[in-house]
């Protein structure tokens, strides 16, 4: 499976509950510019599980507007706090397609992607806001990923 790993894009610095923070203004135009690349270099994900997190829904649906006829399902254990060990199990549900986007958060990216790289801890790891990581996962097992890149969303 190639896992995408999709940062929400910039959201409100402050709200009264972090669950519904918006994606400001920059927010919008960063995940335009995410699906904007995934289309023009064909990252095309077969399902995109997205947080059920208003800044993660919010970006998930711009990008999968660009990529056309995507289903974005949301899933709870992608909400802020994610744990690798319950991300894998969780994907193990969709190892029928061959690549999924999951948006979501950090520090749990991080931590994730630590994991399936076969990272002891993740401090020397940092996903910016709309950053979007491809892995490459012959196996849903710690330490069985291959890193195959990193868009900085201000490389894109």
């Amino acid at each position: 499976m190639l896992l995408y790993l999709l940062r929400h894009a910039e959201a409100e610095p402050h709200c009264d509950d972090d669950f519904s923070r918006r994606l400001t203004e920059m927010g919008y135009k960063q995940a335009r510019q995410v699906g904007c690349i995934m289309k023009e270099q064909c990252l095309r994900p077969d399902l995109i599980l997205s947080s059920p997190v208003i800044r993660a829904r919010d970006t998930a649906g711009i990008v999968a507007k660009f990529l056309g006829k995507i289903d974005v399902t949301q899933v709870p254990w992608a909400a802020c706090g994610m744990n690798p060990d319950r991300a894998l199990d969780e994907l193990a549900s969709y190892s029928k397609f061959k690549s999924i986007l999951l948006v979501g958060h950090e520090p749990d990216f991080s931590t994730l992607i630590a994991s399936l790289i076969g990272l002891l801890r993740s401090p020397s790891i940092q996903v910016g806001k709309a950053s979007l990581i491809g892995i490459n996962l012959p196996r849903l097992q710690v330490g069985s990923g291959i890193l195959e890149f990193v868009l900085p969303v201000k490389f894109l």
